[in-house]
């Protein structure tokens, strides 16, 4: 939701301040223009996702405590609608070269996810580490655990992919979605 996004930006602030941080400062460090950084605190949206990750890395708290609000290892999930029929294409941190963060020391690369449409049943899997998926195109019903969630271009999910989880296309077009899975 929107204020899911907003919260974002309203940690993301809290952050700077308490480490005495200027808007200037941060805005030079993540090499945007200060009118760019001062939207993402201001809304939240559009925050590249490596951007999360440094000013996480450098306010010395986990991606997690950005994205969700809680220091604590995710269990769950957390899911961020784009909202207001806002195109994904307008979102420049979903582009791929920004998509990719360091966690837990490692880098990892998105993955580029096509599926076609269906009515089956996603397939279940599980695996260790942490899971983001952004939809770019189409609609793609993510299940996790006993719920279904059902995600249109812009909107993501992160979950902890130790419960059972898949993914699958609804409607009469391909999807397309980035993944990336932290171990």
């Amino acid at each position: 939701m929107v204020q899911e996004l907003a919260d974002i930006g309203l940690r993301i602030q809290g952050l700077r301040e308490a480490c005495d941080v200027s808007q200037e400062e941060m805005a030079q460090e993540l090499g945007v223009d200060l009118a760019t950084y001062q939207e993402w605190e201001a809304t939240g949206q559009d925050v590249p996702i490596s951007a999360i990750y440094h000013m996480a890395h450098h306010f010395g708290v986990e991606f997690t405590e950005i994205l969700t609000g809680t220091a604590a290892k995710l269990e769950t999930y957390h899911v961020v609608k784009n909202g207001e029929g806002r195109e994904v294409d307008r979102y420049p941190g979903y582009h791929f070269e920004d998509l990719a963060w360091r966690y837990t020391g490692k880098i990892m690369q998105p993955l580029l996810v096509v599926l076609e449409p269906s009515v089956e049943a996603a397939e279940l899997v599980t695996h260790t580490g942490q899971e983001f998926n952004l939809v770019l195109d189409g609609t793609v019903v993510v299940t996790w655990g006993d719920k279904e969630f059902e995600l249109e271009a812009g909107d993501c999910i992160y979950f902890n992919p130790q419960y059972p989880h898949g993914q699958r296309c609804k409607g009469d077009k391909p999807a397309r979605f980035v993944t990336i899975i932290a171990e």
